[in-house]
């Protein structure tokens, strides 16, 4: 058994990367994006939080969500989530009658400051150009990025080269 202990500050921000069974790439098709975006909605309309970013690369998803006061249960939700995308894409389950489409675990992290919430921030905008899947973050269309291009946060072109600050950066997914 784990010693691991969850951050359970009500009202926090967090940063999760949540990751598929083997890696394998389950959200390369807009069906099964639907089906995530559709358990996240929801989760949101059963236990509100708010979802500042988020980006869904074929294997893995960044986001960085805001819990309500007095609430710090992120982990029943992403728990809810994952049973309700497994169930809708129907995969087959081990023997311990857990599914085969998510790692068992999820990372988080919980926001400290200003900078943290930017560097996270800046982390998932770039996370595709990252894994080349797009050479700049405008062009992934499953990220909040021009969400915040509209708010005028970031710039079109932000993110054509690696950002200061996240040059080298390593420790923020769970692998």
């Amino acid at each position: 058994m784990s010693n691991y202990r969850r951050s359970t500050t009500e009202g926090a921000s967090y940063f999760f990367t949540v990751v598929t069974h083997q890696r394998r790439p389950l959200f390369d098709k807009e069906n099964s994006i639907s089906i995530l975006r559709e358990a996240h909605r929801r989760e949101q309309q059963r236990r509100p939080f708010i979802i500042a970013a988020a980006v869904i690369l074929p294997d893995h998803i960044h986001s960085l969500w805001t819990l309500p006061e007095n609430d710090a249960d992120y982990s029943s939700r992403w728990r809810e989530i994952k049973k309700y995308v497994s169930k809708e894409l129907g995969h087959s389950k081990n023997n311990r009658g857990e599914s085969n489409v998510w790692q068992r675990r999820f990372w988080e992290h919980q926001i400290r400051d200003e900078q943290d919430w930017n560097m996270h921030m800046d982390y998932i905008h770039y996370n595709p150009v990252k894994h080349g899947y797009a050479a700049k973050p405008a062009d992934w269309e499953w990220s909040s990025f021009s969400r915040w291009v509209a708010r005028r946060v970031y710039t079109a072109d932000w993110g054509s080269s690696e950002p200061i600050g996240l040059t080298g950066l390593t420790g923020l997914e769970f692998e």
